[in-house]
């Protein structure tokens, strides 16, 4: 038996905030909150929820604290943004990959490009510190959403079984794990063993 195209372990952040502006003060307006969320996404990485301060988030960028508030009510609602922000660049980056392909070639496709993805320390830091705020009730129901929005987006590019999916879901999160301890560079049976091979060298079963 050949194993299913697993993910590999080794994604840049992509930049969402290319709209066009309908006016000089909208393009201001709009420019400073993504800045601010650009700037929140890589404190939360560091320092999670509750390790970051608004304070820090506004200095990274360029704001005062102040006027962070104006742009968003409270920092969980900021942190909560940058993770969906982030969960949306997984549906896009999916779609993009997968194309027109379907069954286990999109499954290989999403698999790079998820590799990619997480290859950017902030953006799995970030997703990782996602997870780990779902003891507070509005982050977790974030987190649902974000989780349901990717299963059923790899559901509806690949068109396989459920089973499929949550093997290939499931082995993106053991990549997860394996990427933040950085064990690429550690060089011990264990940790060769419970790194998975890169994807577009799997086949899958029968072929």
């Amino acid at each position: 038996m050949h194993p299913k195209p697993g993910l590999t372990c080794e994604w840049p952040i992509t930049n969402f905030f290319g709209m066009a502006p309908t006016s000089t003060i909208r393009q201001t307006a709009e420019q400073r909150r993504e800045a601010v969320l650009r700037a929140a996404m890589i404190e939360f990485a560091q320092g999670g929820l509750d390790g970051t301060s608004t304070q820090t988030i506004a200095a990274r960028a360029g704001i005062s604290q102040p006027y962070l508030f104006r742009l968003f009510p409270n920092k969980k609602a900021l942190f909560i943004e940058a993770i969906q922000t982030a969960n949306q660049q997984i549906v896009a980056k999916f779609e993009a990959a997968a194309g027109t392909t379907s069954g286990q070639d999109a499954l290989t496709a999403m698999a790079v490009a998820y590799t990619e993805l997480i290859a950017d320390r902030t953006f799995l830091l970030l997703s990782l510190h996602g997870f780990a705020s779902c003891g507070d009730e509005e982050v977790r129901a974030a987190c649902r959403r974000c989780f349901r929005d990717v299963w059923y987006t790899i559901e509806r590019l690949s068109g396989l079984d459920p089973d499929t999916v949550r093997q290939f879901y499931a082995t993106g999160m053991l990549c997860n794990v394996i990427t933040a301890m950085q064990l690429d560079d550690v060089d011990e049976r264990w940790a060769k063993l419970a790194r998975p091979g890169d994807p577009r060298e799997s086949k899958p079963e029968g072929k």
